[in-house]
C-alpha cells in the first residue's frame, strides 16, 4: 500500500480498523494499483440500495453502474435453513441448530444417527486448505463405518456428552483468537457473535485428532433378531 497509494485519504479508507487475519487473508497485493488509477473511485461506505442503475451509498452519494457485481460473501451459519434433514423424534437439523451450529468434531451431530457431513461447525480454516480436513473426516467416516459393519452394528448415534464438551472447547479456545477478538464481523460468526466456522487449532492437531477419534464417540446399536 505504501508504495501503490499517494493519497492519505484514499490510504485511510484502506486501511482496516482491525487486527490482520480477523477477516480472510488475500495472498495478493496486487490489486492497490488498480484503486489509485484516474477512472476509479473507492467509496468507504456500503450500499443503502439500489435503484435502476443507481447505486445510493451509505452517504447519501448516489452513482450510475452499467454492471453490478455484487459480493455479499457466504452464507455458512445458516446453511440448516435450506437443508431437509430430521433425526430421531422428527427433530430437524433447523431445530437442532436454532441455537447455533453444533457437530462433534464438526462431523457427527447429536440425535442424527447415521449421518456425517463434511466442512460441519468448527472444521473450516482462516490460515490453511480445508481439503487436509476433509481427508481427516473421510477417514474417520470410512474407519467407523468398517467398524459399524464388522461390529454388525445398526446405528451409531453421536454422544450429546461429547458433542456437548467438542462445542465448548471451540468456544473457549476462540474467545482469544484473532478470529473472534481481532476486532471485527465477519461469516465466521453468526448472528449471536460465535464463532461457529472456523477450527481454532492447527490442521495437524485435527488430523491427529480425527486419527483417535472411533466409536467411542457414539452409542453403538446393534441388530435385534427379525432386524432386515
Amino acid at each position: 500500500m505504501a508504495s501503490a497509494i499517494t493519497d492519505p485519504d484514499l490510504k485511510a479508507a484502506l486501511t482496516p480498523d482491525y487486527t490482520i487475519g480477523c477477516k480472510r487473508i488475500l495472498s495478493s497485493n496486487d490489486w492497490y494499483p488498480a484503486l489509485a488509477q484516474n477512472n476509479v473511485d473507492v467509496v468507504p461506505h456500503a450500499v443503502s440500495r439500489v435503484e435502476g442503475d443507481h447505486i445510493i451509498a451509505g452517504d447519501g452519494r448516489e452513482f450510475i453502474a452499467d454492471v453490478l457485481v455484487w459480493g455479499t460473501g457466504f452464507h455458512v451459519t445458516d446453511v440448516a435453513d435450506n437443508l431437509d434433514i430430521t433425526g430421531t423424534n422428527d427433530l430437524t437439523l433447523k431445530q437442532a441448530w436454532s441455537g447455533g451450529m453444533q457437530a462433534n468434531l464438526g462431523t457427527a451431530i447429536a440425535g442424527f444417527p447415521n449421518f456425517f457431513m463434511l466442512l460441519g461447525p468448527h472444521t473450516g480454516l482462516g490460515h490453511n486448505s480445508v481439503v487436509l480436513m476433509i481427508e481427516a473426516q473421510v477417514a474417520h467416516i470410512g474407519r467407523v463405518l468398517t467398524e459399524m459393519q464388522e461390529g454388525g452394528l445398526r446405528t451409531i448415534p453421536p454422544k450429546t456428552d461429547k458433542q456437548v464438551a467438542f462445542t465448548k472447547e471451540m468456544q473457549d479456545r476462540h474467545l482469544e483468537s484473532v478470529w473472534q477478538s481481532g476486532g471485527c464481523t465477519s461469516w465466521y460468526q453468526d448472528a449471536e457473535g460465535r464463532n461457529t466456522t472456523l477450527w481454532p487449532g492447527t490442521v495437524s492437531e485435527y488430523r491427529k485428532r480425527m486419527a483417535r477419534s472411533g466409536l467411542e464417540q457414539y452409542h453403538p446399536v446393534r441388530e435385534t433378531i427379525g432386524d432386515p
